[in-house]
């Protein structure tokens, strides 16, 4: 199946101050569109266009590095801008996930400070995420457009530090942007959804 740019699910100021319109401007309309139309020419080009994005990303890893970088970061994106809603982050979150954060990853606190530095603490371009691991929450960071999803687990939250993702609003402040997002971004029922999926 053909690669495709969602909509966003907000308009561009949704997520102001935290991420501005510019933002998500270049980061959904340039960045994420040249994903999209660079995977699909290179998933036709491999015959694997019939595959879904999850398939395209497994098959193509280690074997295919310009269509994995594609792929990988257009399924990112995907599920990256449901992971973000105004009025996001906290640590209200639903009683299913906050149980399991904290039997698995030491409570809320300890969460969101790992998650902060994983992300802080990617060299270079990549991700830092929440997965679902041999039945547990494991958080962990990847290069690049790389995710769990190529390491037997289920990513459930990812956010992308990239430096497109955050130097317009934040500069080099990765840390500070990081804080924002787990703070007043994170879109918790999305997560809980994707917990719920990968739990099955």
């Amino acid at each position: 199946m053909a690669f495709e740019l969602p909509e966003l699910p907000y308009d561009y100021e949704a997520l102001a101050p935290f991420m501005s319109k510019e933002t998500l401007e270049y980061h959904h309309d340039k960045h994420h569109k040249a994903y999209v139309d660079n995977g699909n020419k290179l998933a036709a080009e491999a015959g694997l266009a019939d595959l879904s994005v999850e398939e395209v990303v497994k098959k193509s890893f280690g074997t295919n590095q310009g269509l994995f970088n594609n792929a990988a970061q257009h399924y990112n994106h995907v599920h990256f801008w449901k992971w973000m809603k105004k009025d996001g982050g906290g640590n209200k979150l639903p009683g299913k996930l906050q149980a399991a954060i904290d039997s698995d990853l030491g409570g809320y606190d300890k969460f969101k400070a790992d998650f902060i530095a994983a992300g802080t603490t990617q060299f270079g371009s990549g991700w830092a995420w929440l997965s679902v691991k041999d039945g547990k929450l494991a958080i962990s960071k990847t290069p690049n457009g790389e995710n769990p999803l190529v390491h037997g687990a289920s990513p459930i939250l990812g956010v992308d530090v990239w430096e497109h993702s955050y130097y317009i609003d934040y500069r080099n402040a990765r840390p500070k942007y990081l804080e924002a997002f787990v703070d007043s971004l994170i879109n918790w029922d999305y997560v809980l959804e994707r917990y719920e999926a990968a739990s099955k």
